[in-house]
């Protein structure tokens, strides 16, 4: 990013993570987020309005990176109730955190499907709302409005829990600039990457064709897509696709495929279209300085044999004092753990994802022919993903 005349100026596609809060911050409203030909918005500024405050600047998380830290403490954990755990992606923590802040009359801010299904964030006071945040959902989030609005309910002197990947959490904190204490309680989670919307939404309109048969399958008919979907098993999880086939009938499976052979779920774990910044993300290893991060604990059969449940186990990392206190007060069975092991079983905690050579050709490809580039590219790639690669990334919200 460039400081000349103190605006945010994007000559570097890896040096934007699209978290909005400049766009927030910006008192004439002179930036805009503007999609890229790869589906990722950037910011854009008209420069007839800026001001040249340099506000937008102050509250980027690239250019003002935290340092890195590691947790107080490491838990595996798991909710009490069975239901709960299965409509979650691991244990059902964060369903269990946000309960307790809506029950205390506070706000959750979280991911969800929009009516296109999308993904943007949003907030809901009520418990029944979160579940548009249960679920993981592996394509970036448009955060919209979400920092102006969770500011707005903290001046009020509302509870505020905000949910997202580390980058968000780490604009969300710059945005703030100044430290609500136990008011806001931030939650991020593991993040291998976030994948294009635009790849998303194409892969998605060429499966309503398939699975139309007769025409496509109208974007209304469905009513859940899960990319968890446990049936097999929480670590054999695989995408699936519920709705009405027909209006005014019941609900049913459209589409269900494991992961190692959805087309889309294959081109997210090679980082074929993840977005440039996640290769270099200004926010692993603790630098977002959220209360609690949350994952998956993969490996738990290995190292809490006795804590392994099928259902899902998450791995909650507290860091900091706030964290531990709202995880204290939550009703979920929790083992004690140490953070060495669950990097080890869950590196994208500190790793970035490689950008393969494959993906230029597949955002190329893709720009000319559409989706239908994608199996090929993904046959020719000579670096097979792994069982245990694929089982141990995670991405947007996983909650």
């Amino acid at each position: 990013s460039s400081n000349i005349g103190h605006m945010i100026d994007i000559t570097n596609k890896q040096d934007c993570v699209g978290c909005n809060a400049c766009t927030q911050r910006c008192p004439t409203s002179c930036i805009s987020m503007q999609e890229d030909d790869e589906g990722f918005l950037y910011p854009f500024v008209d420069q007839s309005m800026c001001i040249h405050c340099g506000l937008c600047e102050k509250v980027c998380p690239v250019i003002h990176q935290a340092l890195p830290g590691e947790p107080i403490n490491t838990f595996a954990a798991k909710n009490m109730n069975d239901s709960i755990r299965r409509k979650s992606s691991s244990g059902g923590v964060f369903h269990a955190l946000a309960c307790n802040v809506i029950n205390e009359g506070g706000v959750v801010f979280g991911a969800r499907f929009d009516s296109k299904w999308g993904v943007e964030h949003s907030y809901t006071e009520t418990i029944s709302g979160l579940a548009f945040f249960q679920g993981s959902k592996y394509v970036q989030s448009n955060i919209g409005t979400a920092y102006t609005d969770a500011e707005r309910f903290l001046k009020a002197g509302r509870k505020v829990l905000f949910s997202g990947t580390p980058c968000q959490l780490a604009g969300l904190r710059l945005f703030l600039r100044k430290d609500y204490g136990n008011l806001l309680l931030s939650v991020d989670v593991a993040c291998h990457g976030v994948p294009s919307p635009a790849v998303w939404q194409a892969y998605l309109a060429g499966l309503l064709d398939k699975i139309g048969k007769h025409g496509s399958l109208a974007m209304e008919s469905i009513t859940k897509i899960d990319f968890r979907d446990i049936r097999h098993g929480w670590n054999d999880y695989g995408f699936s696709i519920s709705g009405k086939s027909k209006p005014g009938q019941a609900d049913n499976v459209l589409f269900y495929e494991r992961r190692v052979n959805n087309l889309f779920m294959r081109g997210f774990l090679a980082d074929l279209y993840l977005r440039p910044s996640c290769h270099e993300c200004p926010a692993k290893c603790g630098k977002s300085k959220s209360d609690i991060t949350l994952a998956d604990y993969w490996g738990i059969d290995r190292i809490h044999p006795s804590f392994y449940d099928k259902s899902g186990v998450s791995l909650v990392l507290a860091n900091s004092a706030n964290g531990l206190e709202a995880l204290s007060q939550c009703s979920l069975t929790m083992e004690k753990s140490s953070y060495n092991q669950a990097v080890t079983a869950n590196p994208a905690l500190v790793r970035n994802a490689k950008r393969p050579e494959q993906a230029d050709i597949f955002m190329r490809s893709f720009q000319e022919k559409g989706i239908q580039c994608l199996p090929a590219i993904l046959s020719r790639m000579s670096r097979k993903i792994s069982y245990s690669k694929a089982t141990s990334l995670s991405s947007a919200p996983r909650i």
